[in-house]
Order: structure tokens, then C-alpha cells, then sequence
């Protein structure tokens, strides 16, 4: 076994300027077999030496002791960091507020979901009116002795009779889904399983409701087989499953996957067709009304994004970047639906049309500003009617409701904001509040500024940075830089206790918005995909050089963190830069890129990342690969790789693998250590005791590898 000297910091509870007192102890790390396993890719020959940790925890024994022994380790040392306790208590408190989701509403009557602070899993209430006391309808709480079964989403009938939700258990990406009647709260014995990636959406008539799921598999593949052969069903309320009716299937393409949607009105049932995470659909009709009428497909081809938005009559109104790469607004006929006779409503505009919201006769869109909100009011007709106005830099969300809804709900939050819910008046466009968060801090002790750099090639890239105004940036601050970079996805403004946090105790906190998001439209995100995925770490490094080039921090004080993609995107800048950093925390993520299309999900990935099926594809994965770009006799920055061993999404044999390969290689005397969470996923459904402690054990490292003082009081 290797052995790393470490520094133990004791008793640096108070202010900045006191010294800290230093120990040296070792950490011993588990021994990690290595096997002589070799793939062939196109002609180069690549050795596997960890594969054997690819193994479903659950069924192998030598993983599970593997991870028994690295957690031991792990928790060993960061129980010897003793500002951990006291970020955990500040963490609690901080999290103690009552929290709010946005309201629907059925049949007259409000539904939500509301945690009173530390509930480790949100619950559902409803409310006849606005006014009216609300009543408990869904309490997760109970369904599990440690709070890892969770709530995973929920849909009320149009008649507000019933509500179908779905279950999630110890993280994982399969649902299962039970009917409660909201009169009564009874739970009926409607009981289906085998969902996965869907919605529940009811029938106009409120008999049952439509959803998609895979075919049953065995406990042995469950967590690790890929997910093919979605199919759409309609469940009549009150059958078994066995009797649901199959409404949409293709066996010829398997690696298709459908999703089903019924318009406000019931009139017509529209079926989203995904090949990856793309955003790029083929979409299929059912006239509902029509008791004869079949599905047929009215746009065919995945070249596009179209998003359904909502329909008056037989007009569709979809979202879409077909001809516009920061997207438009058109209707679509279905009596007329061929190409030639869509209309375009609302025309592409310079800032990303985000998303669409069709209610009380509007058109609500929320635009994306350099990846901050401006919401805008149209008509049918695409004329602007209004805006409603925000407060400063943030993110609106939401505004969800019917055709001829005279209200909508939405949520504002930012950096120094907790998410506020706020009820638009549609008519009028008066805005007044519904739920404000009451929070143990002053927002306006807080900066949020964003700021625009360079990357490598020249581009120009934004990003947020928020800190106490108390904090003077000095060039040597510690500071925590976060990111994404792929699929699509935007960093907008977003409020996180957990972020606070650290931004509470001192640290600087900032966001990067990578090419390979959605921030500037299609162009923007291709500019980080497959072949050019090279660009998504230039820019996360020219973010770093900004941040210590500008008197931010230094390589010692600055920290890198992101998740799933951005787990893959710490792992490689740690790779490619490791003396640009001081400490490195890659989650759930994709590590192992020439593999990941093999597991579960991880075949609709091959849309952004491309495949080492294909011999370009593969020469630029392997360069960048985190486990196959790990070289020993490397000074590594201090890691804490984090997983979780029912994370069927990216499978926790990513982790596993890049982790024991790290701590093989490590050459400094940082330490690299994996923490692997039991009874938990890719992170929806963790409950909230989970969370603080995993990000308390996250934050405590950063505080002892970055020789971070906390300030004087804190937590006190």
C-alpha cells in the first residue's frame, strides 16, 4: 500500500489573521488490484487496469469491500478536520426555512410541494383557494426509515380527483408510480412499475393517464443494463398494469424514446420522440377526439428541437430552433401539418428564446440575456403586449397554467436570492407574492457582478462571481469556480444554501458559462461537443487564469467543482492543468470515455461526446478521457471524488476506476480520496440530512486543503 503525507490543521476556528497549527500523518490508501486487461480501439491498443470496479456494488462482493475500505479512509480523515462539525451545524441552520414549489392548479383547487426547512423529503399539499389552510396529501417521510425513498414528481387530474405521483428509491433513475384520492387521501392500489424518464400526463377526462416505461429486467441488470425499448401506455385508473394499453411502440427502433403529453383541453395527445439528449425530436399526433384516429408522425427526422408549448383549438404552438439556432415560436395545424403551412409567430430574436409558456391568451417567454432572465409578454399573434419586470441579475422560472387561466406562478431567484414565488395577474400583468423564504441571512450583504473573458481561441465568455462585500478580493482568497459545459444545459443565476455557505465563510464563488451549454443558442452549444470538446476545458481554464489574473485567488487558494458532465470536465482541466489548482472535486462523474455509452443512459450521450466506435470520435476522447489521462509521477491537486453506489445515471464504476487510478498515480503529498454515498443516486431524491452531511464533509476538505481561515465567530 502507497502511503501520502498529509497536513492535519488543528484548532483554526478563529480569525484570518491567527496561524494555524500543523501536524503531518499519513494516510494509507486501500489496496486496489490491478488486472492485465487490454481493448483494442480502431488498431491502438488500451489498457483497462481497473475494470474489474465497473461491477454492480450491489452484486460483487470485492467492489463492495473496495468501497467499504475507501470510505473508511475517507471519513477517517475528514472526522480529523475540526471545522467540519461547525460548517455542518452552520449548514442546518442555514437550510431551516420553509420552501415552496410552484403551485398548479385543477379541478378549482392549488396543488405544491413544501419542506419546512429539515424534512428530508419535500411533501404535497392543497388548498381550495389561495386563502384557504392548506392540506397534507403526500408525505414521503414515512416511506423509508432513512428518507432515501423520495417523491419523485407528481400530475393531477384535470377534475382535481386524483393525483399520480412517482416514487424513487435510493436515488435511482426508476420510478414506480401509486394514485392517491384527494378527497379521501387514500392511496389506491393503481400500481405501476418500470418507469423511467417520464411525466405522468392525464386524460382530459381524468380515467387515466399516459406515461412511458422500459421492459422489466432482471435485479441483476437493472442498475447497469442499457436502456432500450421505450414504449408510451395509457393506465385506466383503477386496472392493473398488466391491463394498460400499449399506445405508442417502435421494436424497429429501439433506441427510440417516447414521451407522451395531452394538451390543456384534452384534445390532442402529442408524442416527443428523443433519440439522445440532443434536443433533437420527431414528434407524433393522436387526435383524442377522434375515438378511430391512430397516432401518426407530423414532424419526422431529429434534426430539430421541437418543443410543444400548448394549443388553441387545432393549432400547436411549439418552441423550436428549426431555422433559428436561438430559437423561434411557430403553430403548427394539425389538419394542415406539413411543412409549407407552419406560421412562425414569434421570430429569433438576439438573446436565446428559452422557454414559452401559452396561458390566459399570452405568450410568456423567458429569453436568456448572457444566461440571465428577461421575461417578455406577447399575444397569439406574436405581437408584445408586455414585460414582466426582475429585479436585477437572476432567473425567472415557471409560469406555468391553462389557455384561459387568468393567473400564473413563477419563481425568482439569484446567487444572494432564494427562489421567491411570485403570482402574475395575466390581464393586468400585476405581479404580487405568494411565498417569500425567510432566511438566516442579509442578501444585501452580498455581490453578485458578472464579468466577461477570454478563452484560448478568443471567445468571449461570461461568467458570475458572487461573494460577501465584506470580502476584498486580494489575490489570495479562496475560491471555489463551478461549471458545466454540455448537453445543452444553461448556468443561470440560481440560489443554493449550500453555495451560501461557502460564500458566508469567507470563499468567493463563481460560475462559468462554458461553451457546450445553452447560453448563446445552438452555435454555442456544438462549439463544445464531440470533435471540439476541447474547447469546454480551454474555456474552464482561461476561467481559472481570469480569476487569479484579476486578484481573485491563486493556484493554492482556488478550487474547481461540477457534476455529472462537470465531473468529467474537473477530471480533465485536473489532468491537463494540475498546478492551476489547489483542490479538485469531481461528482458523479463521466470519467471513463471510451466506455460510457455501454451503461444505462449512457448511450444517448454519444450526441455530444461522440463514441470510440467511431475512429475520429475515439482519437478525441481518448486525449481528453480523465481515467486514460492520469499520469503517474504527476503532483496532483488535493481530490475528493464523490459518487453514490445506486447512481444508475453515470454508473459509480466511473469514479471507482478514476479514483483508484489517481491515487496509484499521485506523486505530491495532497491527498486524493473517493467519499461514496450508500442509498443514493446521481443526486435527485437525496435527503436533505444526506446532502448537508455530504457537502459539509465537501466543504470541510476545501477549508483544510486551501489553508482557509474561517471568519472570526463563525458559526457562533
Amino acid at each position: 500500500m502507497r502511503k501520502v503525507t498529509i497536513i492535519t490543521l488543528v484548532g483554526i476556528m478563529g480569525a484570518c489573521s491567527q496561524e494555524a497549527t500543523q501536524t503531518d500523518t499519513a494516510i494509507e490508501y486501500p489496496s486496489t488490484e490491478v488486472v492485465d486487461h487490454v481493448d483494442d480501439y480502431h488498431g491502438e491498443s488500451v489498457a483497462d487496469p481497473y475494470r474489474w470496479l465497473e461491477n454492480d456494488v450491489r452484486v460483487d462482493s470485492q467492489v463492495s469491500d473496495w468501497v467499504a475500505a475507501q470510505n473508511e479512509v475517507t471519513f477517517a480523515y475528514l472526522d480529523t478536520i475540526p471545522e467540519r462539525e461547525i460548517i455542518e451545524k452552520r449548514m442546518k441552520e442555514l437550510w431551516d426555512f420553509e420552501r415552496y414549489s410552484l403551485p398548479t392548479k385543477q379541478g378549482g383547487q392549488y396543488f405544491y410541494s413544501f419542506n419546512n426547512g429539515l424534512q428530508n423529503q419535500s411533501v404535497v399539499y392543497t388548498q381550495t383557494n389561495l386563502d384557504a389552510e392548506p392540506r397534507l396529501l403526500v408525505d414521503p417521510n414515512g416511506w423509508s426509515a432513512d428518507g432515501t425513498i423520495a417523491l419523485a414528481g407528481y400530475g393531477v387530474s384535470p377534475d382535481g380527483k386524483h393525483l399520480a405521483y412517482l416514487i424513487q428509491d435510493g436515488g435511482s433513475d426508476w420510478r414506480e408510480a401509486r394514485v392517491v384520492d384527494v378527497t379521501s387521501g387514500e392511496v389506491l392500489d393503481d400500481h405501476l412499475e418500470w418507469l423511467k424518464f417520464t411525466g405522468l400526463s392525464w386524460a382530459g377526462d381524468s380515467s387515466g393517464f399516459y406515461y412511458s416505461r422500459y421492459p422489466a429486467t432482471t435485479a441483476a441488470e437493472k442498475f447497469q443494463s442499457l436502456n432500450k425499448n421505450r414504449a408510451v401506455y395509457f393506465h385506466q385508473l383503477g386496472t392493473p398494469q398488466s391491463d394498460d394499453e400499449v399506445v405508442y411502440a417502435r421494436s424497429d427502433y429501439p433506441d427510440w424514446g417516447p414521451g407522451a403529453e395531452v394538451t390543456d383541453d384534452g384534445r390532442h395527445l402529442v408524442i416527443t420522440i428523443s433519440v439522445g439528449t440532443d434536443s433533437r425530436y420527431s414528434v407524433v399526433h393522436q387526435d383524442l377526439t377522434d375515438p378511430d384516429a391512430e397516432p401518426r408522425m407530423i414532424i419526422e427526422g431529429f434534426d430539430h428541437d421541437y418543443s410543444l408549448i400548448g394549443n388553441i383549438g387545432n393549432d400547436l404552438y411549439f418552441r423550436t430552433n428549426d431555422g433559428a439556432p436561438k430559437n423561434r415560436v411557430i403553430v403548427i395545424n394539425t389538419d394542415n401539418s406539413a411543412a409549407e403551412f407552419w406560421r412562425e409567430i414569434i421570430p429569433e430574436a438576439e438573446d436565446v428564446l428559452d422557454d414559452v409558456n401559452l396561458v390566459g391568451g399570452q405568450l410568456i417567454v423567458e429569453y436568456m440575456q448572457d444566461a440571465w432572465s428577461v421575461v417578455k409578454i406577447f399575444d397569439l399573434e406574436g405581437n408584445q403586449t408586455g414585460a414582466v419586470n426582475l429585479p436585477g441579475i437572476g432567473t425567472a422560472s415557471g409560469f406555468n397554467g391553462k389557455a384561459a387561466d387568468p393567473e400564473t406562478f413563477f419563481s425568482y431567484s439569484s446567487f444572494n436570492t432564494p427562489a421567491t414565488i411570485s403570482r402574475l395577474d395575466v390581464s393586468t400583468g400585476e405581479v404580487s407574492i405568494f411565498k417569500q423564504p425567510d432566511v438566516d441571512f442579509n442578501p444585501d450583504d452580498y455581490v453578485v457582478e458578472q464579468v466577461f473573458y477570454e478563452s484560448k481561441d478568443g471567445t468571449r465568455v461570461p461568467m458570475f462571481i458572487s461573494h460577501l462585500k465584506s470580502v476584498t478580493p486580494d489575490g489570495n482568497r479562496p475560491t471555489m469556480l463551478y461549471a458545466y459545459g454540455g448537453f445543452n444545459i444553461s448556468l443561470q443565476p440560481s440560489f443554493s444554501t449550500t453555495r451560501l455557505a461557502w460564500m458566508e465563510m469567507g470563499g468567493i464563488y463563481a460560475v462559468a458559462n462554458l461553451r457546450g451549454g445553452g447560453e448563446y443558442g445552438v452555435e454555442w452549444h456544438k462549439a463544445g461537443t464531440k470533435l471540439q470538446k476541447q474547447n469546454v476545458f480551454d474555456d474552464f481554464i482561461a476561467a481559472s487564469e481570469y480569476l487569479i489574473e484579476s486578484g481573485y485567488t491563486n493556484s493554492d487558494k482556488l478550487s474547481i467543482f461540477g457534476g455529472s458532465n462537470g465531473g468529467l470536465l474537473v477530471g480533465a482541466v485536473t489532468n491537463q492543468r494540475p498546478e492551476l489548482f489547489g483542490a479538485a472535486l469531481p461528482a458523479v462523474g463521466v470519467m471513463d470515455m471510451l466506455r460510457f455509452h455501454k451503461f444505462t443512459a449512457g448511450r444517448f450521450w454519444t450526441d455530444d461526446y461522440g463514441s470510440s466506435d467511431n475512429p475520429e470520435e475515439f482519437k478525441a476522447l481518448r486525449a481528453y478521457s480523465p481515467y486514460h489521462n492520469i499520469k503517474k509521477g504527476t503532483e496532483y491537486p488535493a481530490v475528493l471524488v464523490t459518487t453514490a453506489d445506486t447512481d444508475d445515471r453515470v454508473v459509480p464504476g466511473h469514479s471507482f476506476k478514476y479514483a483508484a487510478a489517481i491515487q496509484e498515480a499521485q506523486a505530491g503529498s495532497a491527498p486524493v480520496l473517493i467519499r461514496i454515498e450508500t442509498r443514493a443516486g446521481h443526486g435527485a431524491g437525496v435527503p436533505t440530512e444526506k446532502v448537508i452531511e455530504d457537502y459539509a464533509d465537501r466543504w470541510a476538505f476545501l477549508v483544510h486543503n486551501l489553508n482557509m481561515r474561517l471568519p472570526e465567530g463563525y458559526g457562533e
